[in-house]
């Protein structure tokens, strides 16, 4: 069993940081949308925001009731209480410092020990709440963060504003997905039994191999929502129509009730508008294949089209910058997805498991199944 080190409560610290950063810079952006009279993109703004809060204090709640059945009532309504005025992920913080502090600094390393015992028992809370905390970052950060990173952007390049405040916001919207990518890699490969830690280069590669296919893609839905905002409006309907029938395909199991389950595939099939994630730990060579191929394709399109009908609120030396790095960007992260799953991914160490396929592991027949087990895998 890996434990919980103190890097990974360094790492917990961190993301505690900016997720009450973040909280602080959307109302700060959206009180200068505010102040400047674009109401619009303030409302957006603030919306993403509380849709994002809405459907993370949804999750937490319904996995809080699982896991405290049997508890007293009043306990769960205190925790209805706290999520109906979305604070659900400070407790989850909080029990993750608890839990992590004791596992981290407080228990001496006393070798192989069962999983029954004191030492491992804390260490499996710590590393099962720090997984839900994961869970729902990575929601988060593509309900909310991703699609505002996407405005800030589209902004920026519409108005031909330079102010500190966006920039300050970008790189807040970067640090997000940043944190979030390599928290929820930690956590899956914790999840997986005889696995060794992901170490510092997987990491980094992993992260630029996110954090390039993203950004392109972000500048790109950019760019054609300067051209035409019904035609991007069209694009991402229809690509999120064809993730969550993917969604349906795979059969997913990932809730206990068939409501949020259908919620669960809605909320995958807006992040396979960002970034693609195999949802059944099944292979996925052909699937990811496709995928990247067909944001390719839509990239260089929307590219094409720029070049040849050049919208108007946008400088020639700016379409210029953005094609160059959208371009580059979308290569890096090609070269970076390749260079991951050829040497990088767990199931390359798993000799049962040939380049890109995915194995759901529950280590052992009298295991029993965690949420993490049906959660979106890489």
């Amino acid at each position: 069993m890996m434990k919980f080190t103190k890097w990974n409560f360094i790492f917990l610290v961190g993301g505690i940081m900016v997720y009450i950063a973040d909280i602080g810079v959307d109302f700060w952006v959206a009180s200068k949308y505010f102040y400047e009279g674009q109401y619009c993109w303030a409302i957006l703004i603030l919306c993403f925001r509380g849709l994002s809060s809405l459907i993370t204090q949804v999750f937490s709640y319904q996995w809080f009731k699982n896991d405290w059945k049997g508890t007293a009532p009043g306990k769960l309504d205190w925790i209805f209480l706290v999520h109906f005025f979305h604070c659900g992920i400070f407790i989850r913080y909080w029990f993750a410092l608890k839990y992590g502090c004791q596992a981290a600094f407080r228990q001496d390393s006393s070798g192989d020990v069962s999983e029954t015992d004191p030492p491992n028992i804390i260490q499996k809370q710590a590393i099962d709440v720090l997984t839900d905390i994961n869970m729902l970052r990575v929601f988060k950060t593509f309900l909310e963060t991703t699609p505002q990173l996407f405005i800030q952007i589209y902004v920026l390049m519409e108005h031909n504003n330079h102010d500190f405040y966006q920039y300050t916001a970008i790189i807040i919207s970067f640090c997000g997905i940043s944190f979030s990518m390599v928290d929820y890699q930690i956590s899956l490969r914790k999840s997986l039994p005889d696995k060794e830690e992901l170490q510092v280069l997987p990491k980094f590669v992993y992260l630029f191999y996110k954090l390039f296919t993203i950004t392109s893609w972000i500048l790109s839905i950019s760019l054609i929502t300067l051209l035409s905002v019904r035609s991007s409006v069209i694009l991402l309907i229809l690509l999120w129509s064809c993730g969550f029938a993917w969604t349906l395909k795979q059969h997913t199991t990932f809730c206990k009730s068939t409501e949020m389950e259908y919620l669960y595939r809605t909320v995958v099939g807006i992040i396979l508008l960002f970034t693609f994630f195999n949802i059944k730990g099944r292979k996925t060579k052909a699937c990811i294949s496709i995928y990247y191929a067909t944001h390719t394709l839509v990239t260089v399109g929307i590219l094409l089209v720029c070049l040849f009908w050049k919208p108007a609120v946008i400088e020639e030396v700016h379409l210029t910058v953005v094609s160059i790095l959208t371009i580059l960007s979308l290569v890096l992260g090609i070269i970076f997805l390749v260079v991951y799953y050829k040497y990088f991914h767990p199931v390359t160490y798993c000799k049962q498991q040939t380049f890109f396929d995915e194995v759901d592991r529950r280590g052992g027949d009298n295991m029993e199944v965690d949420r993490f087990q049906n959660f979106i895998m890489q």
